[in-house]
C-alpha cells in the first residue's frame, strides 16, 4: 500500500508517504507560508521513497477542523494532485489525526479529549478512544464551543487532555472538566516559535520517535497519523473521488444558532 497524506489546518504544516509499513515525513511548524512548503515536501517524499505520484493508490488529507485558509488549501492540493495522477481520496479529522499522534506517543492512553484553538475564544473539541486495531475512534460528536460547554460522555469517568486547546484556555478548561480529565503541564514555546524541519525514520514504531517527548498538551496534527488513520479506509477501497473533496470547518455548522432572533415586525 502507497499513501500519500498531507496537512496545513494547523500551525503544523506536514506531509509523509506511507509504503508497505514504512513512513517518511516533514513537516514544519509555522504561522504563515504553508502553501510555498507543502508541495516541496511532497517532492521531496516521493523521490526518497522512489515513487512517482501515480503510482499511489491514495491520497490521505486534513480535513479540519482547523484555519479556514490551512483547511482549504490541503483540499485545493489534495485535488489538484489526485486530478493529475487519477487517485481517489481519504479525509481524515484534525481532531481524529491528534488523538492518534497521542495514542502513538503514549501506548498506555486508551482515552482522549482533544481540545485544539479555535480563536474566538472556541475550541474545537472531540473525545476518542483506542480501538482494538490501535486507531482513535470517536465518541460522539467534534464539536466547536466556548471552552465552558466541554464535557466527557455520560459514560466515561476519566480521560488525557490533549491538545493546545488546554495551553490557551487553561482555566476555562480546568473548570470545565474538573478532575476527571488528566492535564499534564505544558512545555516550554519553541525557540523562535518555529520548529525545524524534520523527517521520520522509516517504519511505524520507529515514526513515534517524531511526537517527540514534549507534553500531550502541545501536540498538533501529523500528516503521518493522517496516513495510519487513512490506511484501513484506503485497503478497504473506500475512497472519494477527487472532486469529492470538502473541507469540515464546524463553525460554519453552528454559525445560525449562534445569531440572535431577529425583532418581531410591529402590526
Amino acid at each position: 500500500m502507497k499513501v500519500l497524506a498531507i496537512d496545513t489546518a494547523t500551525e503544523n504544516c506536514s506531509a509523509a508517504v506511507l509504503v508497505d509499513g514504512s513512513v517518511q515525513s516533514r513537516e514544519i511548524e509555522m504561522e504563515r507560508g504553508h502553501a510555498e512548503r507543502i508541495l516541496p515536501m511532497v517532492d521531496e517524499l516521493l523521490a526518497e521513497a522512489g515513487i512517482a505520484l501515480r503510482d499511489l493508490d491514495a491520497i490521505a488529507f486534513g480535513r479540519g477542523p482547523g484555519s479556514f485558509t490551512g483547511v482549504r488549501l490541503a483540499v485545493t492540493v489534495t485535488q489538484g494532485l489526485a486530478f493529475g495522477a487519477n487517485l481517489g481520496v481519504v479525509p481524515i479529522s484534525d481532531l481524529r489525526a491528534v488523538a492518534q499522534r497521542a495514542f502513538r506517543a503514549d501506548a498506555t492512553l486508551t482515552r482522549a479529549l482533544v481540545c485544539n484553538d479555535a480563536r474566538m475564544s472556541e475550541v474545537y473539541w472531540a473525545c476518542f478512544e483506542r480501538g482494538g486495531d490501535g486507531l482513535a475512534r470517536l465518541e460522539g460528536e467534534e464539536r466547536v464551543s466556548k471552552p465552558s460547554e466541554v464535557k466527557l460522555p455520560p459514560t466515561w469517568s476519566t480521560a488525557t487532555a490533549i491538545g493546545r486547546g488546554f495551553i490557551a484556555y487553561a482555566d476555562a478548561l480546568r473548570a470545565a472538566v474538573g478532575s476527571a480529565v488528566r492535564l499534564d503541564p505544558p512545555p516550554a514555546t519553541p525557540a523562535g516559535g518555529e520548529l525545524a524541519e524534520r523527517g521520520a525514520p522509516a517504519g511505524l514504531d520507529a515514526a513515534a520517535a517524531s511526537v517527540g517527548a514534549g507534553s500531550l498538551l502541545h501536540l498538533l496534527p501529523h500528516a503521518i497519523d493522517i496516513a495510519l488513520l487513512a490506511a484501513p479506509e484506503v485497503a478497504a477501497g473506500r475512497l472519494l473521488a477527487a472532486e469529492a473533496a470538502t473541507p469540515i470547518y464546524l463553525r460554519d455548522n453552528v454559525a445560525h444558532v449562534a445569531q440572535p432572533k431577529a425583532p418581531a415586525t410591529p402590526p
